[in-house]
């Protein structure tokens, strides 16, 4: 449950800022993890599935986040963050997609 305390526009950036950080440490740590032990590459899947759901918490908060408010500034925000979201979540599923069809330890 995302807290309530947080104010709507820290709750908007997070939303904003989350994808891209977590498809950033997936990439990074997949790769580090594929070249140190290519064999335990079923923990990238449990990886890109975790970075996945950090994707769709970030468009649960921004999602929220699309009734008007009182300011545009936190609708727009919440736009560029689904916005965000969905193209970070797609590049994770890629990810994922290319680690199952292509065998890490070829080559």
């Amino acid at each position: 449950m995302i807290s309530p305390r947080l104010s709507i526009r820290s709750r908007a950036w997070i939303a904003l800022l989350l994808p891209p950080l977590s498809w950033f440490a997936f990439q990074q740590g997949l790769s580090a993890l594929l070249h140190a032990a290519c064999g335990r590459w079923t923990a990238g899947i449990v990886w890109g599935l975790a970075s996945l759901a950090l994707c769709a918490l970030a468009v649960r908060m921004a999602w929220s986040l699309r009734a008007p408010h009182g300011l545009l500034v936190h609708r727009w925000l919440a736009a560029i963050a689904l916005t965000v979201a969905a193209i970070f979540a797609l590049a994770i599923a890629f990810q994922i997609l290319a680690l199952l069809l292509v065998p890490p330890c070829a080559g």
